[in-house]
């Protein structure tokens, strides 16, 4: 005999209720992303967020969902595609980051970076005169600390320009990004059509049959 009283007992939930995990996901990614940007704009960019944008990058693609491509700008199709490609804009940002900040062959800025070096080797002679009683004790802590101070002022001063060009680069993605998916979607929206309307067992040629009598 069970006696198990019907008190002690919980019922499951109707499948229809609650939120949709996908979603949640999808939301948590979009806001971890927006605390992230602000968080590591601070200082210089490292390479811990090129992980942190791939990621989150990540966790969008594989929770994002779209609804059926529909025509017109003021469709809640084309509403989720910007906010989707904005996202991904953002992630695309924060993961090129440090790749902006280090590497000259991706982002030049000529001007800036000279003038970094600058600002490295006004470090180096600020800290000297900082130690100058204690230089002669220890010569290669205050080598050390020299090298480290340059190198702070350097990637500091480089992580400056880069993150006031980061919208640019953001931007640029999700034009990109939006303008690709739009034309995937639709593509696979007329194919889909297409395919409903041909008659079972006729090839599809991607043309409408000719309704034409001699």
């Amino acid at each position: 005999m069970d006696e198990t009283s019907p008190q002690g007992t919980r019922r499951p939930a109707p499948a229809g209720t609650g939120r949709d995990p996908a979603g949640q996901a999808g939301v948590i990614g979009i806001g971890l992303a927006a605390v992230l940007t602000f968080a590591l704009a601070q200082g210089s960019w490292q390479w811990f967020a090129t992980f942190i944008g791939v990621t989150l990058f990540s966790v969008v693609f594989a929770f994002q969902g779209r609804p059926a491509w529909t025509p017109g700008p003021r469709s809640p199709y084309m509403r989720v595609l910007i906010a989707y490609s904005l996202v991904v804009g953002l992630c695309v940002a924060i993961a090129l980051a440090p790749m902006l900040q280090r590497w000259e062959w991706l982002f030049p800025m000529p001007g800036t970076r000279s003038g970094c070096e600058g600002m490295g080797r006004y470090e180096v002679l600020r800290t000297r005169a900082a130690v100058a009683d204690l230089a002669g004790r220890d010569s290669a802590a205050l080598a050390y600390a020299q090298e480290q101070q340059r190198d702070k002022a350097v990637a500091d001063c480089l992580a400056s320009t880069t993150t006031l060009w980061l919208p640019l680069y953001g931007a640029g993605a999700a034009v990109l990004v939006g303008a690709c998916t739009w034309s995937f979607d639709r593509n696979r929206s007329r194919a889909s059509a297409r395919a409903e309307v041909r008659p079972p067992g006729a090839p599809d040629t991607g043309t409408p049959p000719d309704s034409s009598t001699d």
